[in-house]
């Protein structure tokens, strides 16, 4: 199915666009433009859309906002943003009372004339989508990057070519009602994340098994063999199983052994590199390499894969040299949102660095990170919401360092330069969601730039 086809079978039928934000933004401009009965509604108050509500007001659309704007949905097709959960009351409602529920990804899903390749997990997600992206541009492919990264692909699927490939980073909230499976996919990992929206951890785990789980399965699914809930996804994830894994030799997929990384396929198992090579630091990163290079073997040259590793300099707000001052070096970690992926970049580092933690509770437990502040962090400094919860779990684990709360995130950052001397390492890597103070992870991440490249 075309795109047009596709806004074609929607004529006729009453469409409900439910949030107004990015990811939506390009798709809301579509359907006004085919002339679409729509109707957009967002939480944020009127005046918080700015132009955006202007616009579409001009060109006819109708907006409800404000606390009871899922209330009542009288509509034949629901197009979700990936923030607004399935099961709110009002959007059940809607279901049972007819309405197709979709969304701008899934609605991707039906026109896209290439192959897609897909990632999801706990941590790793964008790094690995952006790697597989650019192993595959370094081999000659055309390739559109998008989905959870913040690049909506809906309205450019007419400018594809059936020899191109998307590459389409999926989070548990996209994942939750999608009813096809991409060409590959990779779970990179799945720890506990997001359990202030999701009901339970088993609604996560299957949110996260829906990447592949759909008919016909993938032709190619990477698991992490590592982790004990991806390789469980092994017994429904059809023939195409591939294994990554940085402990232990695989027989079908790659692994690192020795420093070493190899790839066995069909019987056969040739070095790819030495992890040592890869130019991201931290063993974290020797696995987001795995997951793509198990991804794509076979498919693409070995010297394209390699070399994307070898210079590859990572994604911003991912571990990210912000600069270094006075024998100090800053480093942004603000999309770790997660005490796992806190704990992966800790150990990217050989000495003990100043952690600059916290912000917005997402429900998920601070015990495991405890042990590794004590184990990796020379100055805990704390900020935000759950600065308590991480001092009591830092604590509990046994670290007896020094142990900073500030309010402000400006002066917790501050505090964490004047506790540097010259051969230091600060690092944000909050653990958390920004959501107690910023819109998102990036804004947090260059505020924290800002503070750091101000100083002189």
């Amino acid at each position: 199915m075309t795109l047009s086809q596709y806004i074609d079978s929607l004529r006729g039928k009453r469409v409900t666009v439910i949030g107004l934000g990015v990811s939506n933004r390009p798709l809301v401009r579509l359907l006004l433009k085919a002339g679409l009965d729509l109707t957009v509604r967002d939480a944020a108050a009127p005046e918080s859309l700015g132009d955006i509500a202007t616009e579409l007001l001009e060109h006819g659309c109708r907006i409800i906002t404000g606390e009871d704007y899922l209330k009542e949905i009288d509509a034949d097709m629901i197009f979700r943003s990936p923030g607004v959960m399935p099961h709110e009351p009002g959007i059940l409602r809607a279901v049972e009372n007819g309405a197709v529920l979709t969304s701008e990804m899934e609605a991707f899903f039906e026109v896209c004339p290439c192959p897609i390749y897909a990632v999801t997990g706990s941590d790793g997600k964008t790094t690995t989508t952006t790697v597989i992206a650019e192993m595959l541009k370094a081999d000659g492919k055309t390739v559109h990057v998008g989905g959870n990264i913040g690049t909506p692909l809906l309205d450019k699927a007419d400018t594809m070519k059936p020899e191109d490939v998307a590459v389409l980073e999926l989070s548990s909230f996209q994942l939750m009602t999608m009813k096809k499976s991409p060409t590959r996919a990779l779970v990179t990992n799945v720890a506990p994340n997001h359990l202030d929206k999701h009901k339970s951890m088993d609604e996560y785990v299957d949110a996260k098994r829906n990447i592949f789980q759909n008919t016909p399965h993938p032709e190619v699914v990477v698991l992490n063999a590592d982790n004990d809930i991806t390789r469980a996804f092994a017994a429904r994830a059809g023939a195409g199983v591939r294994f990554f894994s940085r402990r232990d030799t695989v027989e079908n997929g790659t692994f690192c052994e020795d420093g070493t990384i190899y790839a066995s396929l069909g019987g056969r198992t040739e070095k790819l590199m030495e992890a040592g090579e890869i130019f991201l630091p931290g063993a974290h990163n020797v696995e987001n390499y795995l997951g793509a290079f198990a991804l794509l073997y076979g498919s693409v040259k070995n010297e394209s894969m390699t070399g994307t590793a070898k210079t590859f300099r990572g994604v911003e707000h991912r571990i990210e040299l912000v600069r270094e001052l006075r024998g100090v070096k800053y480093y942004n970690d603000s999309i770790a949102s997660s005490p796992s992926r806190t704990r992966a970049g800790l150990k990217s580092f050989a000495q003990k660095v100043i952690l600059i933690a916290g912000g917005k509770d997402k429900g998920v437990p601070f015990d495991a990170l405890g042990e590794d502040i004590r184990e990796h962090v020379k100055v805990l400094v704390l900020t935000g919401l759950t600065a308590e919860k991480i001092e009591k779990a830092a604590l509990d684990a046994g670290y007896d360092g020094p142990v900073i709360r500030k309010d402000d995130f400006r002066e917790a950052v501050l505090a964490a330069v004047a506790a540097a001397g010259e051969g230091d390492t600060v690092l944000l890597s909050p653990a958390c969601t920004s959501f107690d103070r910023f819109k998102n992870f990036a804004e947090r991440g260059n505020y924290f730039k800002e503070i750091v490249m101000g100083l002189s």
